[in-house]
């Protein structure tokens, strides 16, 4: 958006925190922000308030501002189909408008009196239905005939301190046992000095390359990816590629969470398809030897990935709908109301 000539009135990444425990640390100073942006928007009001995900930062804001007239809009449903279904409530009194991702999600809003329209995801827009696997490897150097395991272990440093450890660990295990594998490693902005020494920890003489961003391009090239669980989980199956999800946080965090889950799915693909079509090795069960072990049952189970790739397919095209049109036109809607 800052590309796009939008101004930051403040950094994006002091929202960047996932956890219970983590949140707590930063509350003093999410809840400073909010305070003052609940005033700065109360003084000199907008025609409407859009606010994006963030729930928990943008639904209390969205009350006050729509209590005060101002027309809101939330993008994008929060995960009530998966935990804190409570949520409901308090968005009819927080939303004028919800623009879902899911095509599932409006009928569940609607039952609790909140507006809703399906606008697709905007990802499915982005990512290409046949993915650029050749040309993405060719950019990153890769020859054709290379094994490649993507490894993402997050873009948030809590994650970076909780899961690349045991992605790390997997990593070095994996090239003992296939050396001619190949592995990248995409960081995002400001994680370099902090992933650098993990690898050189628990990955040391592995052919690991790290990236600048790139991360389409590395789901792109790979055959199998490492992957922690989020948005980064959708973005390998629209690539069409298999994975191993794995994911840890604080213990404190993983109890409470784990208290509050309605499905037995973590992973968004397996959400989507309503069944385990990935494997999910989620806190105690993210351990090095497990995560190398489901790694190399795919890359030594041909019909398998092609399988997932097929119903990762029909999920790319039930997902695309032109995002910023449909979003476009139901915001418009909301306005000359």
């Amino acid at each position: 958006m800052a590309e796009h000539g939008f101004e930051a009135w403040w950094p994006h990444d002091k929202l960047a925190v996932r956890g219970y425990v983590e949140v707590l640390r930063h509350y003093r100073e999410i809840s400073g922000i909010r305070e003052a942006l609940a005033e700065r928007l109360l003084h000199d009001p907008p025609v409407a308030f859009i606010g994006v995900d963030a729930p928990d930062f943008n639904l209390g804001l969205e009350a006050r501002l729509k209590a005060a007239g101002i027309k809101t809009v939330h993008f994008v449903c929060p995960s009530i189909w998966a935990w804190r279904g409570g949520r409901a409530k308090k968005m009819a009194a927080s939303c004028d408008h919800v623009l879902c991702l899911f095509p599932f999600e409006p009928a569940l809003l609607q039952a609790h009196g909140v507006a809703a329209t399906f606008v697709g995801h905007p990802l499915a827009d982005a990512i290409p239905l046949v993915p650029p696997h050749a040309a993405s490897r060719a950019a990153l150097g890769l020859a054709d005939d290379a094994q490649l395991v993507a490894v993402l272990p997050g873009s948030r440093r809590s994650e970076i301190q909780h899961i690349a450890p045991a992605f790390l660990q997997a990593v070095a295990l994996l090239h003992r046992q296939r050396r001619g594998l190949r592995f990248v490693l995409p960081l995002a902005p400001g994680l370099r000095a902090m992933v650098e020494p993990l690898v050189a920890e628990h990955a040391p003489g592995v052919p690991l390359q790290l990236l600048d961003g790139r991360s389409h391009a590395a789901l792109a090239a790979c055959d199998v990816t490492l992957i922690a669980s989020g948005t980064a989980t959708l973005e390998a199956a629209l690539f069409k590629r298999p994975m191993v999800i794995g994911y840890r946080m604080n213990g404190i965090s993983w109890q409470l969470m784990k208290r509050m889950r309605y499905q037995p799915w973590v992973g968004l693909p397996n959400i989507l398809c309503r069944d385990f079509v990935v494997p999910e090795l989620i806190q105690g069960d993210c351990e090095p030897a497990a995560l190398a072990a489901a790694t190399l049952r795919w890359l030594d189970d041909a019909a398998r990935a092609a399988d997932v790739a097929r119903r990762f397919e029909d999920l790319h095209h039930e997902l695309r709908r032109d995002t910023a049109r449909c979003a476009t036109d139901a915001i418009a809607q909301v306005l000359s109301a």
